[in-house]
């Protein structure tokens, strides 16, 4: 007999949902080890400063110690500024952290945390409003800046998130450059 597959418990779609400005630069992670190691990463491999991702590894390296104060576990965010996707008009990079209810307060001083555009219930309507704030208003994250990507959308419940770009949303990220 075959092994019994249960069918997974849905949240509920009404439940609360923190929406934030997509931050058009490259996927990071900081891993910060039991014993104390500290390794960097992008989406899809471990890096380091001689095979690196814009300079994040290197970057990693020389704030080694500041980092350990995110404590053991994955901390993902955004490396993004100067030299990376839409530039920002920086003329530095910089890493924004994802996990916004974590790292609203205290965080090392070398990160930031992507902005917070909207939490609360999930709703369309708030949706649509973040992202006509960013269509007229330009980017949180690095202010004057007139042509931000979007929103990501996290579902706390389902504890998953969505993005929605300004430009070209309807079509595969491969299709809309």
């Amino acid at each position: 007999m075959s092994e019994f597959t249960p069918f997974p418990k849905m949240a509920r779609l009404s439940r609360e949902v923190i929406v934030t400005e997509k931050i058009d630069g490259t996927n990071a992670q900081v891993c910060i080890t039991e014993d104390g190691q500290v390794l960097a990463g992008s989406r899809t491999r471990w890096i380091t400063p001689e095979s690196d991702n814009y300079g994040f590894a290197a970057w990693v390296r020389d704030h080694a110690d500041e980092l350990r104060e995110l404590g053991p576990g994955s901390h993902f965010g955004e490396w993004w500024g100067a030299g990376i996707q839409r530039r920002y008009g920086l003329t530095e990079k910089r890493f924004s952290l994802f996990n916004t209810a974590r790292w609203s307060v205290e965080r090392p001083a070398c990160c930031g945390v992507v902005p917070v555009l909207y939490q609360g219930p999930f709703d369309t309507a708030c949706v649509e409003d973040a992202l006509s704030d960013l269509r007229m208003g330009g980017s949180v994250a690095a202010p004057g800046f007139m042509n931000p990507e979007g929103v990501v959308v996290f579902h706390v419940a389902g504890n998953v998130g969505f993005k929605k770009t300004l430009h070209k949303d309807e079509l595969p990220k491969a299709l809309a450059a």
